[in-house]
């Protein structure tokens, strides 16, 4: 299985419901939180190349938001990605 990495904030519904999706799925998942970390933040955005959070990366691969995540899911890709 893939090494899943979501960059999050505390605070965030979309985090909340990237992270439930994941977990509904047994994936186990570290969490980088952005809360105060203006240094992880920054380099959250500079590998990303967007500031917003949550940040996800399955692999190599830059998911993006939470949004793309649950359109993996929907386009039946997630599962796919998450196994290689």
């Amino acid at each position: 299985m893939s090494k899943v990495i979501v960059y999050s904030s505390d605070y965030c519904p979309y985090c909340s419901r990237a992270k439930h999706l994941l977990a509904s799925k047994g994936v186990a998942f570290e969490e980088v939180k952005v809360d105060g970390k203006p240094q992880v933040r920054a380099e959250m955005a500079q590998k990303a190349g967007r500031t917003s959070v949550p940040q996800i990366w399955i692999g190599a691969t830059h998911v993006g938001g939470c949004d793309d995540l649950f359109a993996l899911e929907r386009a039946g890709k997630l599962d796919a990605l998450l196994a290689a």
